[in-house]
């Protein structure tokens, strides 16, 4: 009998729990936002206060309640960073979060691959989500105004146009894991220096033009689910909390429908958190990176201080619940995702991804011959050379280490020398030449060797060398290529301006490998014959770079920024301290519109290595323009062709850049902008025809008074080349 009960009491309860029906927030077949305003009306208001701040150093709540998780955030945007403790920014020692490195987006971007860009979300986003993240901190779109910024190496160059269609690939697929991208820092951190307070003054203009398209684009064609707020003010607001950015541009223009999150630390006053735009606020109380108090989450401006704002009746409960849903909408789409992948974790794909990610973003800036009738430098034909010697610092030194938020923690790194040394075997020998201090996030380390010794030891042994390859630029180090402060000069550091050309001197067989993000002065560049831009290659740096040198793979990276022949030559720099760092409270962009090759161009100042510059080891002709029609009306459209051929003896991918400039107009406009590119591979004789469709929204400029788009009928020149200053094909038409 006592038997018979117990079966009947489980059947009846196993039949209520059948008909009881599914809250319709945990109901995926339900659209998103039924789910959120199900959730809504299910919370109290002290749980939707609590969805806006962190509850550790890289989560924020949820409301355990309900079961709706807290969602987990990792730095980015070059892989997965290492796990830190709860409430310290100290690491938590696990043994199981090494990740794999994945190039630097300055190298992403010089890739001029949108293909390129979607490998690399993919990819990331695996690993991210095999660690369980469901936001990853990046990608970084912010433009690229002046070479000391020591953040240059985490964004992508300094045309809106190339960041905008790079960008949106990697957010399309990073979240096709079910991990948010969070792009940043939004807007205008275009300096460390000052960061946290430097207020932005600049024109509407020139905050349309070029600074906003990158992060309009990941909104709106990437579909971003959270952005990040940067440290800096723009006209007097911070950024994290600022009316004209995240209100009326982000959620109301672009129609953003996902999270805005501080930066750590970025958040400043309740009030304006409560009515500028912010909805997760991270890090208060801390500086973001080195101090904080200990278990303060209550105290945030997101938490305490506006729950009993909200009881009082000093901020409408309107405001939690935009706040409230946003997040919802967040966890909906990645923590509370049960149809995302697993994901996984520094796979065999993963270094191959890094490693052609490498091969596709190492530039070529320079390959001359020694001496006539000579065969240029690269790529290393190792019959012509016996010993071949490294120098270099770089070649050695761990280059994911350092840099602020995006250092790494690695399973494996390919140094330079390891891959040349498995190129070439016993051939190679090293040796250091200068040295620099181990990276010290804010603060400079100094070497602690004798930095006599290794100069000397490096001329003496290039002298006995058939050919020489330096490995050298910058590194992580503080005010270098790295977070929290600019680099203090234009050239490079630790003596290499004096070793260089003495090298050059003794030995004319010079290849120089620079690895940075950021563009450096060139005293010496006439006296080297080979130069590559090689920037900051991740994992497989050593695989890659060998690749290239050795001729594998032939180089078909372009610049996604100009190199100066001196620094007073960029515009950021061209007038006095207020344009460029600022007087320590502002800073005026005085070069407005005119960034990068923008300023070389209408200045008629050459740059040393042009946007979009990039040789290779074969050589492309380009035959004649030709355009569908000689005129275009305001709803039409015109096709622009141009043939393109591998004139050279290797197969090889070229980069066939469209720039467009208004003959004349209303207000001041760049000689040209970019307008379009495609990158082509073509074998050796093969010939292919490029195709362009320009509209009339490619002509457009933004009139300030106006506030709004405006294409002025007349005449504009559209030029095709392989840079902004190698143009190889002309043609004008007219806008009716």
């Amino acid at each position: 009998m006592k038997k018979l009960f117990i079966l009947s009491f489980s059947l009846f309860a196993a039949v209520a729990v059948a008909q009881t029906p599914v809250p319709l927030y945990l109901d995926e077949s339900q659209p998103i936002e039924v789910r959120v305003q199900d959730a809504l009306s299910r919370m109290t208001l002290e749980e939707k206060v609590k969805l806006c701040t962190a509850q550790s150093k890289f989560s924020s709540h949820g409301v355990p309640r309900l079961g709706i998780p807290e969602i987990w955030m990792s730095d980015g945007p070059h892989g997965v960073r290492e796990e830190i403790q709860w409430d310290s920014w100290s690491n938590a020692g696990f043994t199981n979060d090494s990740c794999t490195a994945f190039p630097a987006l300055t190298c992403l971007a010089a890739t001029w691959n949108p293909e390129m860009s979607a490998l690399y979300g993919k990819n990331i986003g695996e690993e991210a989500r095999y660690r369980r993240k469901d936001i990853l901190l990046g990608p970084g779109c912010n433009i690229y105004r002046t070479p000391l910024n020591g953040r240059n190496f985490e964004y992508l160059g300094e045309d809106p146009y190339l960041a905008s269609v790079m960008v949106v690939p990697y957010i399309q697929e990073l979240q096709k894991n079910g991990v948010a991208a969070c792009v940043k820092h939004y807007a205008l951190n275009n300096q460390e220096k000052w960061r946290g307070h430097i207020d932005v003054q600049l024109s509407d203009r020139a905050l349309y033009e070029i600074y906003l398209p990158a992060f309009k684009a990941a909104v709106q064609e990437g579909g971003a689910w959270s952005i990040m707020g940067a440290y800096n003010k723009v006209r007097g607001e911070h950024a994290c909390h600022n009316d004209l950015l995240l209100n009326r541009i982000l959620k109301e223009e672009w129609g953003f429908d996902g999270c805005v999150v501080t930066d750590w630390g970025g958040a400043h006053d309740t009030r304006e958190a409560v009515f500028n735009g912010l909805d997760i606020e991270m890090g208060s109380y801390t500086n973001g990176l080195t101090s904080g108090r200990n278990f303060a989450y209550s105290d945030y401006f997101l938490a305490r201080p506006y729950l009993q704002g909200l009881q009082s009746g000093e901020y409408p409960l309107s405001t939690v619940e935009d706040k409230a849903a946003r997040v919802l909408r967040l966890i909906f789409r990645t923590a509370m995702n049960r149809n995302r992948p697993w994901g996984s974790f520094t796979s065999e794909a993963h270094y191959e991804a890094a490693r052609q990610i490498g091969t596709e973003g190492i530039v070529l800036l320079k390959n001359e011959p020694v001496k006539r009738q000579q065969p240029a430098l690269l790529p290393i034909d190792p019959s012509r050379y016996e010993k071949i010697l490294v120098v270099g610092d770089n070649a050695t030194r761990r280059l994911t280490e350092g840099g602020g938020s995006s250092e790494l923690k690695v399973k494996h790194e390919i140094s330079p020398l390891q891959g040349l040394v498995e190129l070439y075997g016993d051939k190679i020998t090293y040796t250091q030449g200068y040295a620099a201090g181990r990276p010290r996030y804010g603060k400079v380390e100094q070497p602690r060797v004798d930095t006599d010794s290794l100069y000397r030891k490096a001329l003496e042994l290039a002298a006995d060398a058939d050919l020489v390859i330096f490995v050298g630029g910058l590194n992580k180090n503080h005010e270098q290529d790295c977070e929290a402060g600019d680099r203090v000069q234009y050239s490079l550091p630790f003596g290499q301006d004096r070793l260089i050309p003495e090298l050059a001197a003794i030995n004319p067989n010079l290849v120089l490998v620079l690895v940075s993000g950021n563009a450096v002065e060139m005293k010496w560049v006439d006296e080297v014959p080979a130069i590559v831009q090689a920037w900051y290659l991740g994992s497989e740096a050593g695989h890659a770079l060998a690749d290239v040198l050795g001729g594998a793979v032939n180089p078909s990276g372009k610049l996604p920024m100009s190199f100066p022949v001196k620094l007073t030559d960029n515009g950021a720099h061209a007038f006095d301290a207020l344009c460029y760092p600022g007087d320590s409270i502002r800073v005026e962009y005085k070069e407005d519109i005119l960034v990068g090759y923008r300023w070389h161009d209408t200045k008629k100042i050459p740059a040393l290595f042009p946007f979009g510059h990039g040789l290779s080891y074969t050589t492309f002709s380009y035959g004649k323009a030709t355009l569908s029609s000689s005129s275009l009306t305001a709803d039409g459209s015109i096709t622009v062709t141009v043939p393109v051929r591998n004139s050279g003896d290797r197969p090889g991918k070229e980069v066939v850049q469209l720039y467009i400039g208004d003959n004349k107009s209303s207000l001041p406009r760049p000689k040209k902008e970019l307008k379009a590119f495609d990158k082509i591979a073509l074998n050796p004789g093969e010939e292919k025809t490029v195709t362009f469709t320009i509209t009339p929204d490619d002509l457009k400029y933004f009139d300030d008074a106006r506030h709004e788009w405006v294409a002025e009928p007349g005449k504009f020149t559209l030029y095709i080349g392989a840079s902004s200053a190698d143009i190889r094909a002309q043609a004008s038409f007219t806008l009716k």
